[in-house]
């Protein structure tokens, strides 16, 4: 298996290459060369599988023989020990038809962990074979962040800085961050929004030298290994619901585009996907851009649904690679034109196209807590904002399949990482595990630091040669 760039200026890459940088040297992101495909009699083979079977045959080709079967399997099976639950992503029947996919049973509570802990298992092993170390960065609107340092705490071949807006993520998001108090964990508050945080990263990796002092590595889902991951429970509950024989649609509450990504990943694989729903807050250029073929930034408002308060989401150009005929050249002009001026519109031909697969919508903070309020009151289930957004969009008239085609749902949190918001519209407080329960009780450690570049990579030209924890 080969990798190329979104920007078709980079080498191409092999896995484990691809795994350690993370973004691209032209500033792309990196793709498969070429898609795996199964057939319907693998398909087939699949639904006698567990979940870490699962993850192995649909992993596999992606690896491409770099790291060996009983390696990965025995990644793979570490990783997934630190569920609560042996399905891993659970389906649960919401209503006739309907169903919502619990992607919150790993160590952080959130969808983030079903790609982490398997992230972080993976460079473990190539870092030491390798005999190597690196310095992680990411940007986090809330999730990534905790589950990355979950992953990557007191590894000795990793160490990690973490990026989050100031004030613009919840507080059990912040304090699963900041609670982490190990030598090789730093978090960064940065004085402004998630798509500061992201520009700052993509920054950091587009300054060379500094970028090969440090061996720099992401985990952002800029990172091909999380998308790739985040692909097997597609193949999870599509194969539960009657696939390859039946097809399935899908509702995901998103942001960076990486979660709906990986569904479209594992259509282009085979999976019989009806449809995918991206289903946005108030922060909705993607509902907008899927609506009529225009992409225009219109600034962040905050929202009750924190992680998806996003403008620019990084992993849509994985996709504009696709529409735009794999062609480096035209996604780099196109992003030239987006940063330049804002704003970018696709054909009519192309929009259409791309419409065959997804729809947009757009929920705000009033239809969200009216969405937590219902299904709380008809079936007893509390929705954190994110899910109830991704409900919201499934259960939308003109969204509803009228042919049987299930309908999933992504649920990316627990509703105690959100539970001010949950309450408000429930009556009720969702209470954390009891693994989490002294949460508010634990010291933090953190830096307050500003929306600079220079201040930041100073920051880790200092801790890095210290080798000190950032006070």
């Amino acid at each position: 298996m080969r990798y190329i760039s979104t920007r078709g200026r980079a080498p191409e890459l092999g896995f484990e290459d691809v795994l350690l940088s993370g973004l691209a040297r032209d500033g792309g992101l990196y793709v498969p060369a070429v898609w795996p495909r199964f057939n319907a009699a693998q398909l087939e083979a699949m639904k006698a599988l567990d979940y870490n079977g699962l993850a192995l045959e649909v992993i596999r080709p992606f690896v491409g023989g770099a790291i060996d079967d009983a390696d990965l399997k025995a990644i793979i099976d570490k990783a997934y020990a630190t569920f609560e639950t042996p399905e891993i992503t659970p389906l649960i029947e919401l209503e006739d038809g309907l169903f919502v996919m619990e992607l919150f049973h790993g160590p952080t509570l959130a969808f983030k962990d079903v790609a982490m802990q398997l992230l972080g298992g993976l460079f473990d092993h190539v870092l030491k074979a390798r005999g190597e170390r690196v310095t992680i960065v990411g940007a986090t609107s809330g999730d990534t962040g905790s589950a990355a340092i979950a992953a990557c705490q007191g590894k000795e071949a990793v160490d990690i800085y973490m990026l989050h807006p100031k004030g613009r993520v919840s507080e059990v998001q912040r304090r699963q961050m900041t609670t982490v108090i190990a030598d090789n964990v730093y978090n960064l508050a940065v004085d402004g929004t998630f798509d500061d945080c992201q520009d700052l990263v993509k920054a950091m990796f587009n300054d060379t030298p500094f970028r090969d002092r440090h061996h720099l590595s992401a985990v952002n889902s800029i990172n091909w290994a999380r998308v790739m991951v985040q692909i097997v429970y597609y193949f999870h509950a599509a194969l539960h619901l009657g696939a390859p024989e039946k097809a399935v649609s899908f509702s995901v509450p998103t942001g960076n585009f990486g979660n709906v990504f990986a569904g479209y990943g594992a259509k282009q694989m085979g999976l019989p996907i009806k449809r995918l729903l991206v289903a946005s807050n108030a922060n909705d250029i993607l509902a907008r851009f899927f609506d009529g073929g225009e992409m225009r930034m219109d600034g962040v408002v905050p929202t009750i649904s924190p992680s998806m308060d996003i403008q620019v989401s990084s992993n849509f150009e994985r996709l504009l690679f696709d529409m735009l005929g794999r062609d480096g050249n035209r996604v780099t002009e196109t992003l030239k034109t987006f940063r330049d001026t804002g704003s970018f519109r696709i054909d009519k031909k192309l929009l259409e196209k791309v419409r065959e697969t997804f729809d947009g919508a757009r929920y705000d903070d009033n239809q969200t807590s009216e969405v937590i309020r219902n299904v709380y009151d008809t079936t007893g289930m509390l929705l954190d904002p994110h899910s109830a957004i991704g409900v919201a969009a499934a259960t939308s008239p003109e969204n509803r399949d009228h042919d049987g085609t299930p309908m999933v749902v992504l649920a990316t949190a627990h509703p105690a990482k959100f539970p001010d918001a949950v309450e408000a519209a429930s009556g009720v407080r969702p209470a954390l595990p009891d693994r989490l329960a002294d949460l508010y009780d634990r010291p933090e450690k953190a830096q307050d630091i500003a929306n600079d570049l220079g201040a930041i990579e100073a920051l880790i030209d200092e801790t890095q040669s210290q080798n000190v924890p950032a006070r």
